[in-house]
This record gives structure tokens, sequence and C-alpha cells, in this order.
């Protein structure tokens, strides 16, 4: 493929790595990032840019990488003719509000989960009182982002949800405008997306488990994510009755891009937890390693509408988040005594690695950035435990001080297959 122009558009600085990729192969990129505080994030890799909308007419390619918002701009590039990967209003909704993604769900005859909306704390303990159980709190909107809000219940009574909620109460009552409970249930949680054309899914789909703890053993605070396993796979049970019936509205709207639906799964069937109508990190970046495609023609064909099919590499890929203090909280004076500026040392070479809060200095890649995520590490393998043994062998030989990491990524396989399987959810019917 010819050179190519490439514009990226970001909220928060999602998208760097990808942004970097296609640089690398040849193309020309553009690349925007709304946050002023995230803008030295990808500098020296790319270009930056301070106004995207001027760049419209020489993209040939414009990619938003996010929600909030951002789909009502890629709808009216894409009515004016441009080539967009990026949602819509409605696709936008479907993960900013969960209730909205919940119900547009069950719609289609989809299960869901008991859930129940507030906008009061206080509403809220008074409901958990009457009505003792294990809940799932999930902020709403913008407030989602901060991943550490999300609290699972562990007791059968849901005290510590009432600790919660009453904490919450005191501290965030003001940045969380609207939440949700969502009833816990027990089984396997597991990812299923694909990307769509603006016309169809594109396949392979994507099956991915991700880790969203701290610590090994999913342990430890919730974080945005420490690392996900997956693998590629023709359309199979999940995919053919959750998201596969979602296929003509997406036509409808014209989508374009990835969409997944993260599920539990039992013996009883398949609820859907959660939508992500966008690519997901690290998700993207471990995707790429298993696309047989360069990911420039990749998005330039996506944008196109023109993919419909495309080869991948079989077997497992792992991808592990390395990150740094203060990570997953925010406090700017340990981030800025610990970790801003540490040189990432690397012994041998960057086969599967992908930055994330890096910048170029003179060749030398620095960590920036406020929130301490700096790496994913990726490794494939015809099997789960060559796919981890490859990623974990790669990170053995990156230095980064105070760098810390799970070592566990991908282990939650080697039970929930088994029950995958005798349910017969990996299967294509």
């Amino acid at each position: 493929m010819e050179p190519k122009n490439f514009l990226f558009i970001s909220l928060d600085n999602l998208i760097g790595d990808l942004a970097k990729h296609v640089q690398e192969e040849g193309h020309n990129v553009k690349y925007f990032v709304e946050a002023r505080q995230e803008r030295e994030v990808t500098s020296g890799f790319v270009e930056m840019i301070d106004n995207w909308k001027a760049f419209v007419n020489w993209a040939d390619v414009i990619i938003f990488d996010d929600v909030l918002g951002e789909g009502a701009k890629a709808q009216k590039l894409r009515a004016q003719g441009k080539a967009v990967i990026g949602g819509t209003p409605y696709t936008d909704k479907l993960e900013d509000d969960r209730a909205f993604g919940q119900d547009e769900l069950k719609k289609m005859g989809i299960n869901i989960i008991p859930h129940w909306e507030f906008t009061s704390f206080d509403e809220a303990i008074a409901f958990v009182q009457n009505n003792p159980g294990r809940y799932v709190l999930k902020p709403n909107g913008e407030a989602q982002n901060i991943k550490g809000l999300l609290f699972i219940g562990e007791e059968d009574d849901g005290k510590d949800l009432l600790q919660v909620l009453g904490d919450y109460k005191k501290a965030w009552e003001k940045k969380i405008p609207a939440f949700q409970l969502q009833k816990r249930i027990s089984g396997v949680e597991i990812a299923v997306g694909a990307f769509f054309n603006g016309k169809e899914f594109i396949y392979p789909i994507n099956v991915n488990f991700e880790h969203k703890k701290l610590f090994p053993g999913n342990l430890g605070p919730s974080t945005g994510e420490m690392g996900t396993a997956m693998f590629w796979s023709e359309p199979n049970k999940i995919f053919n009755q959750s998201l596969k019936k979602f296929e003509k509205k997406f036509a409808e709207e014209k989508y374009v891009g990835y969409v997944d639906l993260n599920c539990i799964v039992n013996s009883n069937g398949i609820y859907p937890l959660e939508w992500t109508s966008r690519f997901g990190y690290p998700t993207i970046f471990i995707q790429q390693e298993g696309i047989q495609m360069k990911i420039s023609e990749f998005l330039y064909e996506l944008a196109h509408g023109t993919l419909k099919k495309f080869n991948y590499k079989s077997g497992f890929q792992v991808g592990v988040r390395i990150v740094v203090p203060p990570f997953p909280f925010k406090d700017k004076e340990t981030f800025n005594v610990k970790s801003k500026d540490s040189v990432i040392f690397f012994q041998k070479g960057k086969e599967g690695v992908h930055i994330e809060d890096v910048k170029n200095v003179n060749d030398e890649w620095l960590v920036t950035g406020n929130s301490g995520v700096v790496l994913v590490v990726v490794g494939m393998g015809y099997t789960m435990k060559q796919a981890q043994q490859q990623a974990y062998n790669r990170i053995k030989h990156i230095i980064i001080p105070h760098m810390y990491y799970r070592t566990d990524i991908g282990d939650r396989w080697f039970e929930d297959s088994d029950k995958l399987h005798n349910w017969g959810y990996l299967r294509g019917v």
C-alpha cells in the first residue's frame, strides 16, 4: 500500500501505540490528544498536533479512540464522506449509560442480570439494607473510567457494600452522579468481540479474558486492566447468541470499529455485563500481534468498509501490563518522585512490546503521563502455557525502576476452559 495519511484523535491518549506502529510501517501520522496533561505521552514517536479539525481534509483515515461524545464527531465526518473508525451517539450510549446498554440487550431477547439505577447513595444504602445480597457497584458515565471505583461485593448480607456506599457518599458523591447496582452471579467471566466494517461483522471473532485486579490471584483493588489472555475464533455460541444479534442495528448506524461484550456464562445461560463499543486497551495492542497483515492496511481497509475477513495466528496471545507507582491510584507527588522520566531499559529487543504512557527523547524511552501505566508485553503460542512463557521471558529483559506486574495472566484458562467446553459455549452453534 502506498503511504497514506492517518489522523488519530484521542481524549486521554489511549491509542498512541497504534499511531506509532502505523508510522513505522511507512505512513504519515498526526496525533491529537484533547487532555493537555496527557499530551507529552507518545511525543517523540509521532507528530502531535493542537487542532485535529485542521487536518480532516488531509487525512485518508481518521481514527477516534473513545466514546463519551466522540461517536457524534465520527458520525458527522462519515456523513461528509470521510473514512472514519469510530462510533455513533447510539454506540457511545451502549457503553456510557449502563442501563441503556442493558435495555438494548433485553430488547434483543438476551438474558440480563437484574440491576438497579441510583442517583442517591442514601437510596442505594436503603435498598441494600432491605434487600441483602451480593452486588456489583458500577459508576455510570465518565466516572466509570476511574476503575478503582468499581466494587464487587463478597458478603452475602451486603455489609461490605454498605460500608463502601457510605465511604463513597462522603468522598465521591459529586463525582458519581449516577451508578448501578448489579446482582452478582457465579460463572466464568469471558468477553467476546469483533470488528465491524460499517455493514457487517468481520471474522474471526476475538475471545478474551480480562484480569482487572492489581495482584496475582485476583486480589487487591480493581484497575483498568493488568493483562488479558485471548484467542481468535470462528463465530461461536456466545457470539451468535449475543453480539451477532446486533449486526443489523450496527449496520443501520454505519458503525466502524471494534465492539466487545463482557459476559458471565454458566450452565444456565449467557449474561452480558457491559459493552465496549470502541477499541479496548490494552486489547487492541494484543490483537495487533495476532493479525496477519500490517496494522496500517488493516485500519485502512476497515475504515473504507472493504475488510471482510482477515488471517490470524492460531493459538493464544497473552498481554501483560507493566506499571509503576502510584498505579492504580492518583498521586502526583509519588509519581514525580518515583516514576516520572524513568528510563526504560531493554536488555534485548522490543518484540511484542507496546507503549502506553511513554515518550521518546533522543531514542530513549521514558515514563511520562501521570497514571503509571507504561508498557504492554505480548507473548504468543500454540498453547496458553507457551504464550505465557514468551510474554514473561520478554518481561525479564525489561528494566524500569519500581516496575510491577501480575505474574498469572492466563492462568484462569486452565480451569475456565473445561467449564466453557462442557457448557458448549466455544462451539459454533
